[in-house]
């Protein structure tokens, strides 16, 4: 089934990808791409509607992102500038663009002006948004009419006839409370829209998509992590293709306390999955001996994985697919918005495994957000305990652990994390947050116990909240909660002193540590 796409096309913006969450939860389905993406591409996509994101460039750098000079007049689809997208069509269409005296960032006050207006539809006269810029646009292109304010600042335009709106502010945060309701209106009112993505009709045609490709006779394999990710992706593919797929669980000695185990029996009780379990600690842990670097611990795990995996796949016979949970945002971040881009870290589902093995890729989840895998999972019938587990990394506590390896250190770390855990579940509000974990510093302090001195390691805690991972804020967890963990660490687990609890939000820091 072809579905009905809105490309989102990127300038560099921090909420590209809640643009792309936004349009979803309206049950349509969209794309994000990078704004340099050739035009005889997009035309051939044939969306219903092309948005053009915010960004940090100032439109009349010389560097700034461009458009092809062609793009308003071979684009047969309504466009929707946001921000920067705004700036850029108004300057490519003969308007004029100039600094702000002073910069807009935070809360305003929108003051819808009368007149036909498509994109504010039923929408009040007064409006909070959210703002972000430094510049503005001054002179409106010819045939367009301004149709909100905020202030002296030019806030929206639209030009029906070219079918082309624009808004300076951000209407897919949820700080414009009803930036949903000008989304909705440019999607079903200007687009025409019928909003047909459903997780039910994805599971019914993924199914169908493997049982296409996949050879009668043709063998499946999976790697397993225990998270949401890789589990999803298993039962789907065993719906297509049934006991022909393989997963392959392999414990690093980098999982949490028990995890291994626990997971395992889920795996093969509940989920019914034909599924192997490998116990690699020790070869694991010889790799990652004296490595420091946390790039260099990612590429000792991957090896390593890829040897355990590769050789249980061997003794298969027939493999000829491997498959990957791999999520949109994964695919999104391996696209450079200007060319080359600068690796932050390597993802887990990246690097080598198929080219060694010789196996082609399927990826179910590819064009999924996580809380849509989530949703997936949930159709798909799996257990809560799996869908409802927080993230955790292929490199697991290895990126925990700040330092070198050690099975004394993981040890202590799992001690420390499983209380963490435990009192979240305890105190109701582990479903509160997106993410949560113990790090292990390479800081030692002095205490006191007792009549003792100590001089002992510290743990961190870090909690956070968010829909995707792609941004998040600390969880301000309650007081006497933290007071508990940490009493609990302190006093239970010889050779932890101190805990400190991690106030950094994404950006400027990254959820894990390493």
């Amino acid at each position: 089934m072809q579905h009905e796409l809105i490309l989102i096309l990127d300038f560099g913006s921090q909420y590209t990808q809640l643009i792309a969450r936004r349009v979803r939860e309206q049950g349509v389905y969209c794309e994000i791409a990078p704004f340099h993406l050739a035009l005889e591409k997009i035309t051939a996509k044939n969306p219903k509607g092309v948005i053009l994101s915010g960004g940090p460039n100032s439109v009349y750098e010389t560097d700034a992102p461009q458009l092809s000079k062609d793009f308003y007049t071979q684009i047969n689809a309504p466009i929707l500038g946001i921000c920067y997208g705004m700036q850029l069509l108004a300057k490519d269409l003969r308007g004029a663009v100039s600094p702000s005296d002073k910069r807009e960032y935070g809360h305003a006050k929108l003051k819808r002006l009368s007149g036909k207006t498509e994109l504010f539809k039923d929408l009040p006269e007064i409006l909070d948004v959210w703002m972000s810029h430094g510049d503005h646009v001054t002179s409106l292109p010819e045939g367009f009419h301004q149709t909100a304010t905020t202030g002296d600042v030019v806030t929206a335009i639209e030009n029906k006839e070219k079918r082309i709106y624009a808004v300076q502010f951000h209407p897919e945060v949820s700080h414009t409370p009803l930036g949903k309701e000008i989304l909705r209106n440019f999607l079903f009112e200007i687009c025409a829209c019928k909003g047909d993505w459903t997780s039910k009709q994805f599971i019914a045609e993924e199914v169908e998509k493997v049982r296409a490709i996949v050879g009668e006779n043709d063998n499946v394999v999976c790697g397993l992590s225990g998270g949401v990710d890789s589990t999803v992706a298993a039962v789907l593919v065993q719906e297509a293709v049934g006991m022909r797929q393989t997963c392959i669980f392999v414990n690093n000695g980098l999982l949490r306390a028990g995890e291994f185990e626990e997971t395992l029996k889920l795996y093969q009780e509940k989920l019914h999955l034909n599924v192997v379990g490998v116990d690699a600690s020790a070869d694991f842990y010889t790799v990652l001996k004296d490595v420091v670097d946390p790039e260099l611990k990612r590429k000792a795990i991957g090896a390593k994985f890829i040897d355990v995996f590769d050789a249980e796949a061997n003794k298969i016979g027939g493999v000829k697919w491997l498959v990957q949970g791999t999520l949109y945002p994964d695919v999104i971040e391996s696209v450079s918005l200007h060319g080359a881009s600068v690796t932050i870290k390597s993802h887990h589902n990246v690097g080598g495994l198929p080219e060694k093995m010789n196996l082609k890729l399927i990826e179910p989840l590819r064009e999924l957000f996580k809380d849509e895998v989530r949703l997936i999972g949930k159709d798909l019938g799996i257990p809560p305990e799996i869908l409802e587990r927080h993230p955790f990394p292929g490199p697991g506590l290895a990126v925990r652990i700040l330092g070198d390896i050690t099975p004394e250190k993981v040890e202590l770390l799992q001690k420390c994390d499983r209380i963490f855990i435990e009192e979240l579940h305890n105190f109701e509000i582990y479903n509160d947050v997106w993410q949560a974990f113990a790090v292990l510093l390479p800081v030692q302090s002095v205490g006191v116990m007792g009549d003792f001195r100590t001089y002992e390691k510290t743990v961190a805690l870090r909690a956070v909240t968010s829909t995707d991972g792609m941004t998040a804020d600390w969880a301000r967890l309650p007081f006497d909660f933290l007071q508990k963990v940490s009493s609990r660490i302190t006093s239970e687990i010889r050779g932890v002193n101190r805990v400190v609890y991690d106030i950094t939000s994404k950006p400027p820091g990254t959820i894990e540590w390493e």
